[in-house]
């Protein structure tokens, strides 16, 4: 039973991670207001290693429409902004030597679409990606039930498995409809 519980622990915490994962994207996408964290995860080349760019830079919003950005060096406000340019978040940068400025445009209609699909899709990839892990840990119990655990012991740890499954997609919904609701967004 050993094998089984550690089984769960693990299908439980790589799905906690998957949803973990699936909010930092969430809040990459932008809705209007400028925020710190929309450039989380942010990769810039730093003497030949990608590096997050919070550790390079210091990054502040001074109003609710501009996000500026005061690289440690000033040698590296052209990596960033290539940075900022190859990561599709639609941002376009200018900089004074010293700072790069980035203005937040306010949404259109055709970006809001665009928001709620990008939304959608990855809710949809949280979704997949807990299933994944359902899909894992059954095949794991298969082999368990041929080596030494009772059938009826595997179905009701897949049964488990499911209800695992089915808190996480909800806790999914629920995020992707409070997302939804967000008056800026009005995705």
């Amino acid at each position: 039973m050993d094998q089984i519980e550690k089984l769960q622990a693990h299908a439980k915490l790589s799905m906690e991670k998957a949803y973990e994962h699936m909010q930092i994207e969430f809040t990459k996408i932008r809705a209007g207001k400028a925020r710190p964290d929309m450039l989380h995860g942010l990769k810039v080349m730093y003497y030949g290693n990608a590096t997050p760019i919070h550790q390079i830079a210091g990054i502040n919003t001074p109003d609710a429409k501009s996000i500026v950005i005061k690289p440690w060096e000033k040698n590296l406000i052209p990596a960033i902004e290539k940075a900022i340019l190859d990561s599709n978040l639609g941002l376009n940068t200018q900089n004074d030597g010293t700072t790069i400025c980035i203005n937040i445009p306010p949404l259109t209609e055709e970006r809001r679409k665009n928001l709620t699909k990008q939304v959608k899709n990855e809710a949809e990839k949280g979704k997949i990606a807990m299933r994944n892990v359902r899909k894992e840990s059954k095949e794991v119990l298969k082999k368990l039930q041929k080596e030494s655990v009772s059938e009826d012991e595997i179905k009701k740890e897949e049964a488990k498995l499911q209800e695992l499954t089915d808190t996480y997609i909800h806790k999914i919904d629920a995020l992707l409809e409070k997302k939804k609701k967000l008056p800026v967004c009005k995705l």
